[in-house]
Formats: C-alpha cells, sequence, structure tokens
C-alpha cells in the first residue's frame, strides 16, 4: 500500500500461481484506488497472512476478500467487493452485489475455476 493510511479499506487474497489471475490483480493494483488495497499472494505467503478464518485450501480455490470490518466475501462476491473499493470500478461492483446479478455472476465464476486449473502453474 503506497496510502498514508495503515489500514488497507480491504485485502485481496489471489493465487499468484495463476497467470491470468496474477495480471488481473496487476491491473487492480495500478488503478486509481489501489493503493489503499492490501494483496495477498495465497499461493506463496505465510499462514498468518491468511487470517484465523481463511486456510489456504480455501484461499487457493476461490478468491477472497477481506473486508475493514474482517468479514469475508469469496467467489463473485469477492469481485464485487473489489470493483467497489476502485472509483472507477464501484459503479460495476454495485450492479455485481445485487441480488439479482451476483447469482449469474457467481455461475459464470465457477465454470472459470474448472478452467483455472489448467493455467495454474
Amino acid at each position: 500500500m503506497n496510502s498514508a493510511s495503515t489500514q488497507p479499506s480491504a485485502t485481496i487474497y489471489y493465487d499468484g500461481a495463476c497467470p491470468i489471475c496474477s495480471r488481473e490483480i496487476a491491473q487492480y493494483r495500478k488503478a486509481e484506488g489501489g493503493d489503499r488495497l492490501a494483496f495477498v499472494d495465497v499461493s506463496t505467503c505465510g499462514a498468518e497472512a491468511l487470517g484465523p478464518d481463511l486456510s489456504r485450501d480455501a484461499a487457493l480455490a476461490r478468491m477472497h476478500v477481506r473486508r475493514a470490518d474482517g468479514t469475508l466475501a469469496s467467489g463473485a462476491a469477492a469481485f464485487a467487493e473489489l470493483w467497489q473499493q476502485l472509483p472507477k470500478l464501484a459503479w460495476a461492483g454495485r450492479i455485481a452485489s445485487s441480488a439479482l446479478v451476483l447469482p449469474v455472476l457467481e455461475v459464470g465464476y465457477h465454470a472459470f475455476l474448472r478452467i483455472r486449473r489448467l493455467w495454474r502453474r
């Protein structure tokens, strides 16, 4: 984090061994507001970086976001939360988190996870 605040607005847990995931996270890091987020590569971090309520297996299986209040979002809900943290994507995060859209995105994310296994290093 590059901002003066010591607390991130959210912590993003991602699989750095997935080249697609790493490229996408690199874009979020560069985006306006990305400097207020903490990014944790779960393929290389220590267990303490995950917290007591997130196992490495769970973190590697799906993307997770820890909100500032400590609660976790995973899968499509994690993306919606991440997007809401970035000013230029906040509108997409609000739409994605709606009760009508989120279940559809979750189905798409689940399909992506099946394919992602082929790309993991």
